[in-house]
């Protein structure tokens, strides 16, 4: 039986509760719909955050990663643009060194050959001392700019190595053979210029296989930070249609519930008709 008092509005307590409660949800849904997050901070899912945390720095790590690649890419990049050049002028170097084996040829000839030699030779040099990166060259063993680079490869902190190629060993001599015989006798005997042209292209095969495996662990960190991007989404992102509808529905809740308490306190007024 409802007991009729003026101290205790049982009514209004109970439309009350479903007021605070329904408040209560509502905070809960505009949060959601605020920042977009189910899982905002621990608060809302301490599992789910931890997880989430974890999976973000898992993300800035592979984006870090993928920052030191691309300045790994450039150096090689860099470097096989050398070594290309390298490889035409050494073609030039060889059709002069031909020409100079040519005793039929005047001493003008001759002169102009030589002159062209040595300028092709220093230029070899230059494109191979030059073959710098952000301070950095694979084209020298030795000095605080050369030497092997190890780089990272993912979050984990694994590294691989790119052996750097002594550039002395692709350059040529600067000075010009001095007679037809030399130069027929260098280019018969092969000597430096068969070494030179052998590093040559050993490195361009090296660096070559190294730029594209760079390039494929660039495209993989990539492609994971998306993977676990969408993952972390899936945890944690609120369902923004969803909560749409949800917030619609406690806003009528919430009016009803005022509604309620209303008529509920109006208990205690009705007592009153009783004493007229």
């Amino acid at each position: 039986m409802t007991m009729n008092s003026i101290n205790t509005n049982a009514q209004a307590l109970i439309a009350l509760q479903a007021l605070n409660n329904t408040n209560s949800q509502m905070s809960v849904t505009q949060k959601r719909v605020s920042t977009g997050f189910r899982v905002a901070d621990a608060r809302d899912d301490g599992g789910a955050f931890a997880v989430g945390q974890a999976v973000r720095s898992d993300v800035a790590g592979v984006i870090a990663v993928g920052e030191q690649l691309g300045g790994v890419k450039g150096i090689l990049q860099t470097t096989f643009a050398s070594l290309s050049v390298v490889s035409d002028t050494m073609k030039q170097l060889r059709a002069t060194l031909t020409r100079l084996a040519d005793s039929a040829i005047s001493v003008d000839q001759r002169e102009t050959y030589e002159d062209q030699y040595e300028l092709l030779a220093t230029q070899v040099a230059s494109f191979v001392d030059d073959a710098f990166y952000n301070g950095r060259t694979l084209l020298a063993i030795t000095g605080t700019a050369g030497g092997n680079i190890v780089s990272i490869r993912n979050e984990s902190g694994n590294t691989f190595t790119i052996e750097a190629t002594d550039g002395e060993l692709l350059k040529m001599p600067l000075t010009a053979p001095a007679t037809a015989s030399a130069a027929t006798a260098f280019i018969v005997s092969g000597g430096e210029f068969d070494d030179s042209d052998k590093a040559i292209s050993t490195a361009l095969t090296e660096f070559g296989s190294a730029m594209a495996f760079v390039d494929n662990q660039i495209r993989y960190n990539s492609q994971k930070v998306d993977a676990m991007e969408v993952g972390l989404g899936a945890l944690i992102d609120a369902d923004l249609a969803k909560e749409s509808s949800t917030l619609e529905a406690l806003k009528v809740r919430q009016q009803l519930g005022v509604q309620t308490l209303g008529l509920a306190n109006q208990g205690p007024q009705v007592l009153l008709g009783l004493f007229r």
